[in-house]
């Protein structure tokens, strides 16, 4: 089978402090090749650059700000995110996007912090890994302008299949994680309907574990629990998925 993407990783979280080498190990053992890290924060940078540096056959970073994190002095903290670009070489940009579900009254800055991460992804020709918790209406509004110039991964889809096809339409991959092992999670029902084409895999680690490990930390070997559960609902081989999805991320992220 062909080696499995995790799209979504979070490896430089404190959650893998006691055993993230162990957990590499056992991503790579489950054919997991490749695993992209959204940065969150300027605090993050520097944990993400130096894991990056010591597994960078496996190991891929993007640059970007997490809708949670911005803050009255997110025009100050991109200004400094941005400078890196210059320094090294990313995947995407991310994890970038729009909450609304912890704090709305932070949503206009969030949206002028998406527009100025948007113009960095047009810049540098680089994807795009949106978390839209709350907001994936919102998201996909402010994205219209930008159909064609901009393409990437709403993470963590879970909506319906009506928003999954405003997503597709503006040329942007699902991103699909643990949850659709919940067996009363609806994104069962939308992952049924929608060809492989359009789906890459993640695991939002160190959150949202899949069956059976829900409720704990989450670790990238567990991609393979994602493929074996969208092969059942999709009707098709494990091997099939594997190969359609990590062929849908590599060619979004230019891997």
């Amino acid at each position: 089978m062909v080696g499995l993407v995790d799209t979504h990783n979070h490896f430089y979280a404190e959650a893998f402090d006691t055993d993230r080498r162990e957990a590499i190990s056992r991503s790579k053992e489950a054919g997991i090749d490749t695993v992209l890290m959204p940065n969150i924060d300027l605090n993050s940078v520097s944990r993400m650059h130096e894991l990056e540096d010591e597994f960078p056959d496996m190991l891929k970073s993007m640059m970007g700000l997490h809708p949670c994190d911005v803050k009255s002095d997110y025009k100050e903290v991109l200004q400094e995110m941005g400078q890196w670009f210059d320094k090294r070489s990313y995947v995407g940009v991310g994890e970038v996007g729009m909450d609304l579900y912890w704090d709305r009254s932070t949503q206009e800055w969030q949206q002028e912090a998406l527009l100025i991460q948007l113009e960095w992804a047009k810049l540098y020709n680089l994807p795009l890994s949106l978390h839209t918790r709350s907001a994936t209406q919102e998201v996909i509004q402010l994205l219209k302008p930008f159909k064609g110039q901009v393409r990437g991964v709403f993470h963590c889809f879970s909506e319906s299949i009506e928003l999954a096809n405003e997503i597709i339409k503006l040329g942007f991959k699902l991103g699909i994680g643990g949850v659709v092992t919940f067996k009363k999670a609806g994104i069962r029902e939308v992952v049924a309907q929608l060809d492989l084409a359009h789906l890459v895999l993640e695991t939002d680690s160190p959150y949202l574990a899949p069956t059976p490990f829900r409720g704990k930390r989450n670790e990238p070997a567990y991609v393979k629990l994602i493929a074996e559960e969208v092969a059942l609902l999709t009707g098709h081989s494990v091997v099939k998925v594997a190969a359609i999805t990590t062929a849908n991320a590599k060619d979004v992220f230019g891997l």
